[in-house]
């Protein structure tokens, strides 16, 4: 039932910084926990950060220090600051019900190039 829609993805320079959007829409996500994952072509999709319900995140060793999950529960969105970004960050972005069977959104490209 549920609605996810990513957003703000687009081209950056290395160490520039992007905050992407993840709007969800046809039910409130306030009591899911939430999910960022990457995917470049050929690769496997990989994931980035996570955000519980109460606001307790984790994120992978290569994403500490750099990307920061949050959620806003009263616009029903997440978010994904990225900053000190690197060319192999490149990837579509996609947000995601972290929760058994959760739907995924469409994603968003993220290009770090000069």
């Amino acid at each position: 039932q549920v609605q996810l829609v990513e957003s703000g993805g687009g081209l950056v320079q290395p160490g520039g910084s992007l905050r992407l959007s993840c709007a969800a829409s046809g039910s409130s996500i306030s009591r899911y926990p939430m999910a960022w994952h990457r995917q470049a072509p050929g690769k496997q999709r990989e994931w980035v950060a996570s955000i519980t319900s109460s606001g307790s995140t984790n994120y992978p060793d290569s994403m500490k220090g750099r990307f920061t999950i949050s959620r806003d529960n009263a616009k029903n969105t997440v978010y994904l600051q990225m900053n000190s970004l690197k060319p192999e960050d490149t990837a579509v972005y996609y947000c995601k019900n972290a929760q058994v069977g959760g739907s995924w959104g469409q994603g968003t490209q993220v290009t770090v190039s000069s």
